[in-house]
Formats: structure tokens, C-alpha cells, sequence
């Protein structure tokens, strides 16, 4: 099954290191972050998901729950709990769910043969209160993860969702975004009382809204 931005994603049961959960009910009216991991007790990992227990105040800031996956079972899942606490200085307190029989792994294609039979890559998916899939990216399993254009990527899709505009390259919280091209200029000027400012008619920047 491959899953692709605008899609529902899929419900499913599971077994985590924090206990048995059925993932829209973990996710309740919240946005979703579900991420996977190609092992346990591997370094890229431990400094992914210390970093990751560490952004909580600015996950819960975003209404935003987290949860891992690992192809491993819930007492490595544990154990493995107990070192990243330890070498990351923190204190893991979201779900690792263990998928041992890859049958998640495979529902949300976390899998990619060509990289690796058997682990799954490093894939992330963003997913908002209405279940649909927002954001998909995927790095090998060398190369750990950029968190902090995570909360980036989710300050946009907020915004988006609450203002007409899209956020430029680069752009973080408090920048000025753009008006997208399906607003007129003339409804521009209506809808952002802090002003547009016209490059050229299909390039035109507003203050950015508050959320």
C-alpha cells in the first residue's frame, strides 16, 4: 500500500511500550506525528527519539501527539527506553509501538525493499485532527532527522489551515507569507488588514496572521 499526501491514514491496533493502542484513539482530535525507526538499540535512533522527548512542551504547544515505530517488540522497546533516557539526558514519555511481525510497517510502506528487507527506512507522516495525511518524508537510515523543520513544517500547516496563505521558502513563525494566487489582490487587501505587498501579481506578501 503506498500512502500519499491528502490521504486518509489508516487506522490500526497495536502493541507499544507504553501498552496496547488503537491509533485513532491515541490521536484523538489532535495532529499526529508517526514516525519510524529501522531498529532499536541503534545511534541514530537513540539521538532521534531523545531529541524528539525533548520537544515535548513545544509538540503539546502544537496540539500535536507523537508516536514511534520500530520493527523490534515492546521489552526491547523498554529497554532500549532506559539508554536513551540515560545517553540523551531525557525522559521518554511517548508510545514506541512494536511492530515485530512488520504488519504496520507494510499498511503505511515503511519498507522499501531496495534499502533494506527487513528494517524500515526513517519515513515521517504528519497527519491532522481529520486523519488526512499532511506531510511524508523519508531519509535513509544513515541520515537522523531535522526535528526542528518538523515543528516548522507543522507552524505552516496550522496557519494554512486558519488563514488563506502559504508560507514561503524558508519561512518561520513570524515571517511574512504569501497570498496564494486563488485570492485576487482587491480580496487580498480585505481579508489582511496589516497590508500586501506586490512583487508582481502573482507574487504578493501579507504580515503573517496570528493563529
Amino acid at each position: 500500500m503506498s500512502i500519499k499526501l491528502g490521504d486518509t491514514a489508516p487506522d490500526f491496533k497495536a502493541e507499544t511500550s507504553l501498552g496496547d493502542i488503537s491509533f485513532y484513539e491515541y490521536l484523538g482530535d489532535s495532529w499526529g506525528i508517526l514516525f519510524s525507526h529501522p531498529a532499536d538499540y541503534t545511534p541514530v535512533c537513540t539521538t532521534e527519539l531523545g531529541y524528539t522527548s525533548k520537544l515535548k512542551s513545544e509538540f503539546d504547544k502544537r496540539d500535536t501527539k507523537v508516536i514511534a515505530l520500530s520493527v523490534d517488540g515492546v521489552e526491547d522497546h523498554q529497554n532500549w527506553i532506559k539508554d536513551i533516557n540515560e545517553t540523551q539526558d531525557t525522559n521518554v514519555q511517548f508510545p514506541i509501538i512494536a511492530d515485530k511481525d512488520r504488519r504496520i510497517s507494510e499498511l503505511y510502506d515503511f519498507i522499501h525493499p531496495n534499502a533494506s528487507a527487513t528494517a524500515t527506512v526513517r519515513s515521517l507522516l504528519i497527519i491532522d485532527p481529520e486523519k488526512k495525511v499532511r506531510l511524508i518524508i523519508t531519509y535513509p537510515a544513515s541520515t537522523g532527522r531535522n526535528f526542528n523543520e518538523i515543528l516548522r513544517v507543522l507552524d505552516s500547516l496550522q496557519l494554512v489551515d486558519t488563514h488563506k496563505v502559504a508560507t514561503p521558502v524558508n519561512w518561520q513563525d513570524g515571517d511574512d507569507v504569501i497570498v496564494p494566487p486563488s485570492v485576487s489582490t482587491e480580496d487580498a487587501k480585505k481579508i489582511f488588514p496589516k497590508g500586501v505587498k506586490e512583487i508582481k501579481p502573482y507574487l504578493r506578501y501579507t504580515p503573517q496572521p496570528n493563529i
